[in-house]
């Protein structure tokens, strides 16, 4: 039980959502960094392409760009066709590309629910519906232990919040919500998957830099940093550590988890009420 074999991802082909900025592009460099091939998603078909030269340039690994706006049925589609073309097995899915909203409980929009349930929770079941053949072939390549279990199942890594798990203080009701959606499917999914070697859990994340958080860090980083038990946002290597651990060898037995990735922002939330 070495380390390389026990936490190695090399050679695992890799599709991360929303992967060319903030916490994606986080996962995807630890990916990379690490050997694996890496597909990245973006809807700015600028970002994603500028990501993907960064990212190459450091390896070992790969990172192929593939722009796609996963609020549209129709991109969905395309991205699948895309890694479908390329690869035969797809070792780990992460479902990162997300939205927020925040505004007044007398004036948040039906615009607001109907955009983040769509992106935040519909869409990563139907990627992840249309991405099954090439997850379960990953899981059948792998093959079976003598006692007939699977040897290295394929991963589902949903990225989730705190804020699905405990009730946020700004108003951003449909945030919330539908990470507590994305949280709830995640487990649903591992309950059916299971057996067919694809395990599915969830990273609750804290505040990392990224743009979703950006004004929040910039307007209150200090309030923020205070409710954080390890006395900082969450870094580059946190997430994609976390990310990696769930889709080696180490991580083959967990499903069904939602792992808060947050400092302890959520023990701290616990504690204080």
């Amino acid at each position: 039980m070495d380390i390389d074999s026990l936490f190695g991802v090399k050679g695992k082909v890799v599709l991360v959502t929303g992967g060319s900025r903030g916490i994606g592009k986080m996962i995807a460099t630890g990916f990379v960094r690490n050997g694996a091939k890496v597909f990245i998603s973006a809807r700015s078909a600028k970002d994603c392409e500028s990501t993907a030269v960064e990212l190459n340039k450091l390896g070992p690994g790969s990172c192929i760009p593939v722009p796609a706006d996963l609020q549209k049925l129709e991109e969905v589609h395309k991205l699948v066709n895309f890694v479908s073309e390329k690869e035969k097995v797809l070792h780990v899915l992460v479902n990162n590309a997300g939205a927020t909203w925040g505004d007044s409980i007398d004036s948040y929009s039906d615009q607001a629910w109907s955009k983040l349930l769509t992106l935040n929770v519909q869409r990563v079941f139907t990627l992840t519906q249309k991405l099954l053949p090439l997850l379960r072939a990953a899981a059948e390549q792998a093959g079976h232990e003598s006692d007939g279990s699977w040897k290295d199942p394929a991963r589902i890594i949903n990225i989730g919040s705190i804020n699905g798990e405990r009730v946020p203080g700004m108003e951003t009701y449909a945030y919330s919500a539908s990470k507590a959606a994305l949280h709830q499917l995640s487990k649903h999914l591992a309950l059916r998957l299971g057996s067919e070697g694809i395990t599915s859990n969830v990273l609750a994340c804290g505040p990392f830099e990224s743009k979703m958080m950006a004004h929040t860090l910039r307007t209150a980083k200090d309030i923020v940093v205070a409710g954080l038990p390890m006395g900082r946002i969450g870094s580059p290597q946190d997430v994609a550590g976390a990310s990696i651990w769930l889709s080696s060898k180490a991580g083959a037995w967990v499903t069904g988890a939602t792992i808060p990735v947050d400092g302890g922002h959520l023990v701290f939330t616990t504690t204080k009420l």
